[in-house]
């Protein structure tokens, strides 16, 4: 199916058409959640499952609150936000409260806390979120020095955000595990920030493409993940829907007492169709056990 909003004429149009066709997508996901639970195996919590708006952001643009309520309808319960499409806040946070979705993060600039960083907070606010997470570097930080000068600045704004009821994550990728003069850049940020003022989202696929082991972290750094961003590798690199690749989710998953994760949420970086990858990625994370 091709996703075209444009199509349906109509909000429900679109949610019908699309629910439609990401239902027939979903029915190869596995099944073996009744089984496992009998075996006393433990779950994701179904209402810490959710979905960074990323994922969909090609549908997001031309109707924010299908797409929402389509998000919603599937059984999501929380969202990451990855900017607000034209909206205000309030505005945001009103279509999130229509289609029974909880905003629980916020992706954010560096520039952002180096600008008006109070603003955002109250913008934050306003979405109802509990965390504030810088997702991306400029290539000219990539060194040690720009990785201490950062772990001064995120803990700056780690404070403001501790003040403002908040709490400061960081966002890694591939380039974070690097190793320049003998030092591997993330865990400067881990070593040079307090665990009062800065944690980490943990992106599985990024920390694993940058040849890493999650569990390895957890142990050396406990309690410092709060949110996991659950992408999936496909064997040639790429990205997959969750339960489709190669990662070993439930093997992570495992390390969760240690990691301190309490938000779980889907994200696939460049989907064929958005809401078909956001149907078989919750179906999987929702019947899964560990």
């Amino acid at each position: 199916m091709t996703e075209q909003i444009g199509l349906a004429g109509s909000r429900r149009g679109f949610l019908k058409l699309a629910l439609g066709a990401a239902a027939v997508a979903g029915t190869g996901v596995w099944a073996g959640g009744g089984a496992a639970a009998a075996a006393g195996l433990t779950r994701v919590p179904p209402g810490h499952i959710g979905i960074q708006l990323y994922t969909v952001r090609s549908l997001m643009t031309v109707d924010a609150q299908g797409t929402l309520d389509a998000l919603g309808a599937m059984g999501y319960s929380t969202v990451g936000v990855s900017g607000l499409y034209g909206h205000s806040p309030h505005e945001f946070r009103a279509m999130l409260d229509r289609a029974g979705l909880r905003a629980v993060l916020t992706h954010v600039g560096l520039d952002t806390i180096r600008g008006d960083w109070q603003q955002e907070l109250e913008d934050a606010r306003v979405l109802g979120v509990r965390y504030v997470v810088v997702p991306w570097l400029p290539d000219s930080l990539h060194n040690p020095a720009g990785y201490r000068q950062l772990a001064a600045e995120f803990t700056e704004a780690g404070k403001a955000a501790r003040g403002a009821g908040l709490k400061f994550l960081y966002h890694n990728h591939g380039f974070d595990f690097r190793a320049v003069d003998g030092q591997v850049l993330y865990d400067i940020l881990l070593d040079e920030t307090d665990p009062r003022f800065v944690n980490f989202e943990l992106d599985l696929y990024w920390i694993v493409d940058g040849g890493k082991d999650p569990l390895d972290y957890f142990d050396r750094y406990p309690g410092r993940f709060p949110v996991f961003h659950v992408k999936d590798r496909a064997q040639d690199g790429s990205f997959e829907d969750v339960g489709y690749g190669t990662l070993d989710f439930a093997e992570i998953f495992r390390g969760q007492r240690d990691s301190g994760v309490l938000e779980y949420v889907i994200e696939h970086d460049q989907p064929a169709q958005p809401l078909v990858s956001a149907e078989r990625s919750y179906r999987y994370l929702r019947t899964m056990r560990f």
